[in-house]
């Protein structure tokens, strides 16, 4: 059975860097967990990072910048987080490995889990297209990465492998 890797906040899990979640509420989830389909991660709880935190942005540039070293990941108020974001997206990889997942369905507009659009790094509320550290891993080692408004997709997607 084909496993999928999804956000922990999206299961209604309080790791969000303000100790919320994002709780989805999708038939398509529900059966997901009823066939033991999902792994859960958060990977900037992975990394070590508290519940709450300051929260962080990507600053000049997105998750591909962020891996290739030409940005970086701030807390608001400047201190550098780069590391953990990385360390939280090797995790996240090492989850898929294990598991032999193709399939993400990762939250939507955060530093690690956007899959289509990020924060700006001003932390003015600002989004700009781009994708978190943890998408950008994924998708560099072929996992197909999907947003909680993209989980029929997902779902067809996982449909697609298992054929």
């Amino acid at each position: 059975m084909e496993k999928v890797l999804v956000s922990a906040c999206l299961l209604g899990k309080r790791v969000r860097y303000d100790g919320g979640s994002l709780a989805l509420t999708d038939q398509i989830v529900e059966r997901w967990l009823s066939e033991g389909r999902i792994v859960s991660v958060c990977p900037e709880v992975e990394a070590g990072m508290s519940i709450p935190r300051k929260p962080a942005e990507i600053v000049e540039g997105d998750g591909e910048q962020v891996l290739s070293g030409e940005a970086m990941v701030a807390e608001k108020g400047g201190v550098e987080v780069t590391d953990e974001f990385i360390t939280g997206a090797q995790v996240a990889l090492e989850l898929c490995h294990r598991f032999h997942i193709k399939v993400a369905v990762l939250a939507e507009f955060s530093p690690s889990c956007g899959s289509s659009a990020i924060y700006d790094g001003s932390f003015s509320g600002k989004k700009i297209p781009g994708m978190g550290v943890t998408a950008a891993l994924l998708r560099r080692h072929g996992v197909r990465v999907f947003s909680q408004y993209e989980v029929a997709d997902a779902d067809q997607a996982i449909r697609a492998i298992s054929e």
